[in-house]
């Protein structure tokens, strides 16, 4: 699948610390989209300076600068991976290779790195909402599809309405509802190499994301 035809979202709120180390990592040939969601650092100037095309979405929330950045893509596959470093863009060419093999969604799984320090209680609401994926919703996977790789058009076929921290996961429900076939495969999980979480560096910013996800998939 030539690889002209990906275009790599990264929703974005103050990560100008973040930003060159992953833009760097973009594949040769995909196109890198930065989704600025009102940020008060240098995000956008960044991007701009570093070649990625820049989108600005005021509407506040991931999901919502999720669904720009989709809508914005020129090409027929979207790949969506966090901006502050944690994964690695370099492992997306085999999600996408997932797609050309049949699958219609391709998502991550992440291993941490060692020594990695992940607050339990992100963790543990991984662990129940992946659950939740699998037994109710009968799909296979052990994560909540932090980096995913889809067709365009299907994907906005969705319709995902979640415009909060609960877009993933609604993706996920949505794609088993429709019949999608999902593929998950391992990727590295190591620490953001700038800025703050906006989710799992505070107990308040985990416990909403889990109350969002909850809501999804209840």
């Amino acid at each position: 699948m030539p690889d002209e035809l990906v275009t790599v979202v990264l929703p974005c709120l103050n990560e100008e610390e973040s930003l060159p180390a992953v833009l760097a990592a973009i594949p040769a040939g995909y196109r890198a989209l930065v989704v600025d969601n009102n940020s008060t650092d240098g995000t956008a100037r960044v991007a701009t300076q570093l070649g990625a095309d820049v989108v600005a979405e005021p509407r506040p929330g991931y999901g919502s600068a999720v669904h720009a950045g989709v809508v914005a893509a020129p090409t027929p596959i979207v790949a969506v991976i966090d901006a502050d470093g944690s994964m690695d863009p370099g492992e997306l060419p085999r999600l996408v290779a997932a797609l050309e093999q049949g699958a219609d969604l391709a998502v991550g799984r992440r291993r941490p790195v060692a020594g990695l320090h992940w607050p339990w209680v992100a963790r543990v609401g991984t662990v129940v909402m992946s659950w939740r994926l699998r037994t109710r919703h009968r799909l296979p996977v052990h994560d909540i599809a932090p980096m995913r790789v889809a067709r365009r058009d299907a994907l906005l076929g969705l319709k995902v309405a979640d415009r909060r921290s609960g877009y993933p996961l609604e993706l996920l429900v949505r794609a088993a509802a429709a019949g999608w076939r999902v593929v998950e495969l391992d990727v590295s999980y190591g620490p953001r190499t700038g800025g703050k979480s906006k989710v799992s560096g505070s107990l308040r910013g985990s416990i909403t994301a889990i109350l969002d996800f909850w809501k999804v998939i209840s």
